[in-house]
């Protein structure tokens, strides 16, 4: 039974859409506009402890489409997961939260951002696939150089 206790353990409890906003600020009138509005997406993530061995993960994502300068509409969601995450060794962990969590969620962020979109009456707008570990290792990159600098 001892054994059991020192086992990794990695487990999803749960996944659900934490945030969710909408915004048309300038409708009706935007949508009168022919010009083919420019696209800004902006993507996040963020971790944090819930309990012991319990941690949140959350995925943000921020789409705003505009035409000149006035927006068409602004979308911002928070997709979140709750993982359990115990007996993982102290150099794992930063990958597993910034790689292996992340990619659980994103695909109920993508489409949630998807389906509000077209439900707002505009065609969806899919997010691309993200490359979690390539986003966190230039994460770490940054941080390495921001340490070097401050030194």
């Amino acid at each position: 039974m001892a054994d059991q206790d020192n086992t990794p353990v990695f487990q999803i409890q749960r996944v659900y859409l934490k945030d969710l906003s909408l915004e048309q600020p300038n409708s009706p009138a935007i949508l009168l506009e022919q010009e083919q509005p420019s696209v800004d997406i902006q993507l996040g993530v963020e971790a944090a402890p819930v309990a012991d061995g319990i941690y949140e993960i959350c995925v943000t994502a921020t789409v705003q489409t505009k035409i000149k300068e006035k927006t068409v509409f602004l979308v911002e969601a928070k997709q979140a997961g709750i993982f359990e995450v115990r007996n993982i060794p102290e150099d794992q962990m930063g990958a597993i939260m910034g790689i292996a969590c992340p990619q659980i969620v994103y695909p109920y962020l993508r489409g949630n951002v998807a389906d509000v979109i077209n439900r707002a009456g505009f065609p969806p707008v899919h997010l691309a696939e993200i490359n979690f570990q390539a986003m966190y290792e230039q994460q770490q990159q940054a941080a390495a150089a921001d340490t070097a600098l401050a030194q």
